[in-house]
């Protein structure tokens, strides 16, 4: 999967000589949490709901609202601005799209191709797009079944036989690994509401399995 399977590519961009106050207004309207800044077609920097409520002055401050209201609209996002911004393109995978937010410890990434913005995806696009889909959030007729132990290639390959005997779909398969020291746990994702049988089928195969609860 590739970032640009999962973008959000209708991006809301603002110039860096927007005042804050109507910087805050367009995250409002759109129900956003972050605004590229682009200067000329080119990306410049990013402003967050965060950095625009960190400007604010404080509620203790001296000031009068009408004086509080005048400083605020002659301050522009080219102040408070982040940058340099972390990017990604299209073509990236979503792995090391994942792996760059996590090292620069930022929710989200503009999608440069040729220096333009065509996209933008946020932590939240990795859970809809990966997360959910594994752990079948959301979605119903699905059973988590956990075979402790059978993570090895060896005996995950044996579980997947006995399912497929079982003519049960697998809509996924992972491994994790157990807080203690011994063998990755298999988790398996089923298109079947009768967990129970297959639980059932693999005790008797010899594995120590339950039913997985979310």
């Amino acid at each position: 999967m590739f970032v640009g399977d999962i973008m959000t590519t209708n991006v809301v961009t603002i110039p860096s000589s927007t005042p804050l106050p109507d910087a805050g207004e367009i995250l409002r309207v759109h129900r956003i949490e972050r605004l590229p800044v682009v200067d000329k077609g080119k990306l410049v920097g990013i402003v967050t709901k965060d950095s625009l409520l960190r400007a604010a002055p404080s509620p203790a401050t001296s000031l009068a609202r009408y004086e509080l209201s005048y400083l605020l609209s002659k301050m522009t996002v080219r102040q408070i601005m982040t940058t340099p911004v972390v990017t990604t393109t299209p073509d990236a995978t979503v792995e090391s799209a994942i792996e760059s937010a996590q090292e620069s410890r930022v929710g989200c990434l503009p999608v440069l191709e040729n220096d333009r913005v065509v996209g933008i995806v946020t932590t939240n696009d990795f859970f809809y797009a990966i997360v959910n889909p594994l752990f079948g959030i959301g979605e119903t007729g699905t059973t988590g079944i956990v075979v402790y132990g059978a993570g090895g290639s060896e005996n995950a390959q044996k579980v997947t036989e006995c399912l497929n005997r079982l003519g049960i779909k697998i809509k996924a398969l992972f491994t994790v690994s157990p807080p203690e020291a011994g063998e990755n746990d298999l988790i398996i994702r089923l298109d079947t509401k009768d967990a129970e049988k297959i639980v059932t089928e693999l005790r008797s195969a010899g594995y120590s399995a339950e039913v997985r609860v979310r």
